[in-house]
């Protein structure tokens, strides 16, 4: 099976550089897995944000999240990337990935 291409929405590039060194492996590591067609090693559904919305989570020294989708058959969509510093993600995250989801939503309709 052929590997779905990854879309960054917005600035998660840029934030998923901000982490640590091992973290950034381990995320590039996972996103991999979902480009092949595979599940995260470590995930969880993130209806929170939408449909078809998943969290991977890389843990480490700090824990760092990634939310993505990968229902769509052209792209596996990077939403958000951050450091998670409380065990509850943060209202602001979940709305963030909200909008992000909201544009690639728009987008794809044109």
């Amino acid at each position: 099976m052929a590997q779905k291409p990854i879309r960054w929405v917005t600035s998660a590039l840029e934030d998923l550089r901000k982490f640590t060194a091992n973290a950034r492996r381990e995320a590039g590591y996972q996103l991999y897995r979902v480009q092949s067609g595979l599940t995260p090693t470590d995930w969880k559904p993130m209806s929170s944000v939408g449909r078809g919305v998943y969290e991977i989570r890389v843990r480490g020294g700090r824990d760092y999240r990634v939310f993505y989708v990968a229902v769509f058959e052209e792209a596996v969509y990077v939403l958000h990337a951050f450091e998670k510093r409380t065990q509850k993600t943060r209202a602001a995250d979940i709305e963030l990935g909200k909008k992000r989801l909201a544009a690639v939503q728009r987008v794809r309709k044109r």
